[in-house]
């Protein structure tokens, strides 16, 4: 069977590293950990990885509720503990009376440092305070590199994982069944729009998968991605189940509130 029919085309490359991690604890019976993964990816390794075998996996974003996660792929005798996920959680402090930061702001300046987006995971905020997760092994050349966001000079102080933001996660779980798997068809279904709107919204470039501007209405969706758009907040495909008896695609979604 292949199984690259399963997926997009462009996930071939993802997924191939994905198998080469498998093989890697297979033959030296040793752990593997992975850069901060986005749902989708999560999904893909989960699926390639599996329930049952001798390989398994962790996943963990330093807090619960988190979107982006590192995963252990582990023997099935391995005993992990969240030290392993070697994950740092750094505050940022600024003069918040005076500027106001916000999520572009600080994802912008940490790519800008050269480093790859699998290194950090998620960006938290509640009222003024700003938080991020990182890949512990470049914490130290953020520490001598972050000193401002945009022209603002800020410092960042290194917190327990336990410190980090807490996270309201008020995702409302739904079923709904969809003629196609089209991006435009699915937009369509879950925020109640005709068909025609949904597509402009794509064409505008208003609509997000997997943190992507995604401009094409026949784009298809899968099982893991992460769909966003302007104005109507953010959903995630839980599942694909099939299709009922009229042919329609039965999906598993949860929608921000």
């Amino acid at each position: 069977m292949n199984i690259y029919q399963h997926f997009r085309p462009e996930e071939r490359d993802f997924i191939d590293q994905v198998l080469h991690w498998k093989d890697y604890v297979e033959t030296s019976y040793a752990p593997k950990l992975t850069d901060f993964l986005d749902p989708r990816e999560q999904h893909i390794l989960k699926v390639l990885i599996g329930e049952n075998g001798s390989i398994q996996y962790r996943i963990f974003g330093g807090k619960s509720g988190m979107e982006r996660k590192r995963a252990l792929i582990i023997p099935d005798y391995f005993s992990e503990n969240l030290n392993d996920f070697q994950i740092a959680l750094f505050e940022i402090e600024y003069p918040a009376k005076f500027v106001t930061i916000e999520h572009p702001k600080v994802l912008g300046t940490l790519m800008s440092l050269g480093l790859k987006r699998g290194k950090f995971g998620d960006i938290l905020f509640e009222n003024e305070r700003v938080q991020f997760f990182t890949s512990q092994e470049v914490s130290d050349y953020i520490k001598l590199n972050l000193q401002s966001i945009g022209r603002t000079t800020v410092k960042i102080k290194e917190l327990k994982l336990d410190q980090a933001i807490s996270v309201h996660d008020n995702w409302v779980e739904s079923e709904l069944t969809v003629s196609s798997l089209r991006l435009d068809t699915v937009v369509s279904g879950i925020h109640h729009l005709s068909r025609q709107k949904s597509q402009l919204l794509i064409q505008q470039g208003l609509v997000k998968v997997n943190w992507t501007v995604t401009e094409s209405p026949s784009f298809d969706c899968y099982a893991g991605d992460l769909i966003s758009v302007r104005g109507h907040g953010r959903v995630k495909i839980l599942s694909i189940d099939g299709k009922t008896k009229k042919e329609k695609w039965r999906m598993h979604v949860g929608k921000q509130k």
